[in-house]
């Protein structure tokens, strides 16, 4: 897929394969030099498709993936191959994460995605998914607790003025919670963990990602969310709201999509067990996730080396 690459514009791609959804995100990263010579990279969105594969189901109750999401992974992949090709994807980078960290048979299946596709998948840790997720907000300040929800695996990472206090990956997710894979003791510890890694900083500004924060954002009131930030008394409100709801009810009165309906919930409870835990008032909203970060270091690599 590795081409030689034009200094100036280029189009990137990088594929998630988490464990409640598969995604693939395409973008067009232009280097444009300014009047004073300094050079910045531009990107524009080209395509973005997700496809809820929901491999934890299987991965959190059997401990692997079964012989039919295999063959709908195989599927998902052959379409995204397709996309890599229409965009004239210059690169790209496949990565897959707790699902996969899990799976008994996730290293054979990848073997045989390879075999078929000849596309390589990355089992990435939960601490460089924490790393990547961090590293696309560096520019903000402040202590910063970036917390991303999955379905396997929530990752937190504590930054105060650009340093990086602690970084942890918790095998709790939405589809553990809804599994029922998840004890009251999994919960308690980490709770205890974030309380230990947010001891004595005050003022913590949560940064959220994910399809559900990025949900749960525009679910609220536009009074409420202002330049990117949820107030955690709004959600605390969202989630009384949603869980009195079935998932049915949730699906029509907010018009979500099945495979949101259900995890909205679990995803709103964790926000909010470690918006308490850490004392912070408000979580911001950037929407950008994994992918986002995968496409960043792709092109500050193919840029130091045009």
């Amino acid at each position: 897929m590795k081409r030689e690459v034009s200094p100036d514009k280029f189009n990137l791609a990088a594929i998630d394969i988490g464990s409640n959804a598969a995604r693939i995100l395409i973008k067009q990263v232009e280097r444009v030099v300014s009047e004073d010579g300094l050079t910045a990279l531009r990107m524009k969105k080209l395509q973005f498709l997700r496809i809820p594969l929901r491999l934890g189901i299987d991965v959190f109750s059997i401990g692997k993936i079964s012989e039919e999401r295999e063959k709908q992974l195989l599927r998902t992949m052959k379409v995204f191959r397709q996309l890599l090709i229409i965009y004239n994807v210059e690169d790209y980078r496949a990565c897959a994460t707790s699902a996969f960290r899990d799976a008994k048979n996730g290293k054979k299946i990848l073997r045989h995605i390879h075999k078929e596709m000849k596309m390589d998948i990355d089992i990435i840790t939960g601490d460089e998914e924490a790393r990547i997720l961090r590293d696309c907000n560096s520019s903000k300040t402040g202590n910063l607790l970036y917390m991303d929800v999955g379905g396997g695996s929530t990752e937190i990472s504590l930054v105060s003025d650009g340093q990086l206090i602690d970084s942890r990956s918790f095998n709790i997710g939405t589809l553990r919670l809804l599994s029922g894979s998840t004890s009251q003791a999994d919960w308690d510890s980490m709770s205890e963990e974030v309380g230990n890694i947010c001891r004595g900083i005050d003022n913590i500004l949560i940064v959220g990602s994910g399809g559900n924060i990025n949900k749960l954002y525009r679910l609220a009131p536009k009074r409420e969310r202002k330049a990117e930030r949820l107030m955690v008394s709004t959600l605390s409100k969202l989630y009384e709201q949603l869980s009195s709801l079935s998932v049915e009810q949730r699906m029509e009165q907010y018009e979500l999509r099945e495979d949101r309906a259900d995890v909205i919930v679990p995803a709103s409870r964790l926000f909010l067990m470690v918006a308490e835990v850490a004392k912070a008032e408000n979580i911001m909203v950037p929407t950008v996730g994994l992918a986002d970060g995968i496409i960043n270091e792709l092109a500050a690599k193919l840029t130091c080396n045009a």
